[in-house]
């Protein structure tokens, strides 16, 4: 069963693009945007990686975390990062053991094809590391926007250590 709103996030530990770990304990006392993506340098993964980095300030301003996920390897989010000019975190989840536990791993369809996959969803995070909201099936316009949102109501709260 893939974790509900309310839950803990599992153990994990993930290679990052930038040579270290994201772990769960890394994500405690921070607000933090976990977004995942289909594959890097794709059209609508492009569109949205670009979309978080622009809104990268007002995330950093509002005292939150953005990551990135996919299941391309940690070669593959370099030269995504270097090509567009990106300035967020990208980690790897080539076992999809996170991705399975939030339930975004899973078979997907495209032309009558069937195949497994992916899916474009983000988690909001609290700073216990709480699931606190969960986008899935995301369409990419305007959806950072509506995250930068509910990330910096959450901030704020959390801030005041409501939730």
């Amino acid at each position: 069963m893939p974790l509900e709103l309310g839950e803990k996030l599992p153990n994990f530990a993930l290679p990052t693009d930038e040579g270290g770990t994201l772990t769960h304990t890394n994500l405690e006392g921070k607000t933090t945007v976990l977004y995942f993506y289909p594959r890097d340098d794709t059209p609508g993964c492009t569109t949205e990686a670009k979309d978080f980095t622009a809104a990268l300030p007002e995330f950093t301003r509002a005292g939150v975390t953005v990551v990135g996920i996919s299941a391309d390897d940690i070669e593959s989010h370099r030269k995504f990062k270097q090509k567009h000019g990106l300035a967020i975190t990208l980690v790897t989840d080539t076992d999809k053991e996170l991705a399975q536990a939030l339930g975004v791993w899973g078979e997907k369809s495209m032309y009558g094809k069937k195949f497994m996959g992916m899916e474009r969803a983000t988690f909001l995070i609290d700073k216990h590391g709480v699931v606190r909201k969960a986008w899935r099936k995301v369409k990419v316009n305007g959806h950072v926007s509506e995250v930068l949102r509910e990330a910096g109501n959450l901030a704020v709260a959390s801030g005041t250590d409501i939730g």
